[in-house]
């Protein structure tokens, strides 16, 4: 049943996961959980991921949790062609390849949805987004689902907001054990490990431009400030620049930092975040990519429309622009996931907890399928808590517990 581009490459996908779930202790205790438990037995899972190592094993965990599980890609190019040989050889049923075209990647999130599911893991919001607009029948049969993205869940906040949503939607994203790290470590070192794949250049003494200053922007700026760039912030959010400014960073608008830049990372989750407008000032040779969600952030379809010409950089996933005034442009990964696109996503430990959420928040979907109300719900304070308790103890650390004239002091206001 499965639509996958090659099973012979099974066996080096297989190494990737093999590698990943060694340092994913988390979602190893957690199997061992579900395996005892089968809290999805007789649940059917619809799963849109980021097809890599990682996400693999997650998808592993799941299934042996008793979930009736299929799985698409959640972005063209972030799906590992061998990754997902590897899960159908080992029994799952994936529907994804490497660089699906439009088309291709919209027929795959329908397949995945095709057998009914009762629980939904999102990335981006297309499974949900897909299920309102074009499969309201399987409403009824939907328990909930969990959203991974801070890009998904604005648009889960907007499907609320308009009285659309019509199923309880869990927001992974916003889990403090998520985007405090995912967020900010993950996305900081893959980024820039993405770039660094895709470009082969030196960091340090660049001005680097970095736009959006979220828990995703925080990370990459960080992260160019310790290779040694000069990193400017552009912001919308006056509280979010201060905070820029404070952390040591120049804050100024997306005009006044395009001719400077030498790098441009777009981290925002909006569209058009950087446009005709700023292209005609920037140097030649610029770079510029994106560590957002969707490939909206940098206008690729304006330099595709009026670009004199274009070339391949130094890799398939580097593309050149020259503009009517001589310079060119290089735009990693068509503007997509840079991190992924050009790399291998987060670290491992990273989505270690991420994905940990994401098993623990299905089975609290399972485990509550008549209790939840149709809205955005956040994590459950004890998820996050069993994930931080679980990280600290594979890490081989203690924290101090209250004692019990503590916690009476911390809870009364006649002190």
């Amino acid at each position: 049943m499965s639509e996958i581009r090659d099973i012979s490459l099974a066996p080096s996908g297989e190494k990737k996961i093999q590698w990943a779930a060694r340092y994913m202790p988390l979602l190893q205790s957690i199997r061992e959980d579900f395996i005892k438990l089968r809290p999805f037995e007789g649940i059917k899972i619809a799963a849109s991921l980021h097809l890599e190592a990682k996400s693999a094993f997650l998808c592993r965990v799941l299934i042996d949790g008793g979930a009736d599980l299929r799985v698409t890609g959640c972005n063209p190019l972030s799906t590992q062609d061998d990754v997902v040989a590897a899960l159908v050889k080992g029994g799952a049923d994936v529907y994804s390849w490497y660089d699906c075209t439009p088309d291709e990647y919209t027929a795959h999130l329908r397949r995945a949805l095709e057998f009914g599911p009762n629980i939904i893991i999102d990335d981006g919001g297309d499974l949900v987004s897909m299920i309102h607009k074009d499969m309201p029948e399987l409403i009824p049969n939907i328990i909930g689902g969990c959203e991974e993205t801070t890009t998904g869940i604005i648009r889960l906040k907007a499907m609320e907001r308009d009285g659309v949503l019509q199923f309880p939607m869990l927001t992974v994203n916003d889990a403090r054990c998520k985007h405090f790290f995912d967020n900010r470590y993950g996305t900081g070192q893959s980024v820039w490990d993405g770039i660094n794949r895709a470009t082969n250049l030196v960091v340090a003494g660049k001005n680097v431009v970095v736009a959006g200053y979220g828990w995703c922007g925080r990370g990459i700026a960080m992260r160019a400030k310790g290779l040694g760039a000069r990193v400017t912030v552009t912001e919308i959010d006056p509280v979010k620049a201060l905070e820029a400014m404070m952390d040591g960073f120049s804050v100024k608008t997306m005009e006044e930092a395009a001719p400077e830049g030498d790098i441009f990372v777009t981290a925002t989750g909006c569209t058009k975040v950087i446009t005709e407008r700023h292209f005609s000032k920037m140097r030649d040779g610029a770079i510029l990519c994106n560590g957002g969600h969707f490939n909206v952030e940098v206008d690729v379809d304006w330099l595709e429309k009026h670009s004199i010409s274009t070339c391949e950089g130094r890799t398939s996933v580097t593309r050149g622009y020259t503009l009517k005034n001589g310079k060119t442009l290089f735009v990693l990964a068509e503007g997509r996931l840079v991190n992924l696109a050009s790399g291998d996503g987060h670290p491992v430990e990273i989505m270690d907890m991420s994905f940990a959420i994401q098993a623990l928040a299905a089975k609290y979907l399972a485990d509550n399928r008549d209790s939840l109300p149709t809205a955005v719900i956040p994590i459950p304070d004890h998820i996050d808590y069993d994930v931080a308790r679980r990280k600290l103890a594979a890490c081989g650390m203690q924290i101090d517990q209250l004692t019990e004239e503590q916690r009476l002091y911390l809870e009364s206001w006649a002190i």
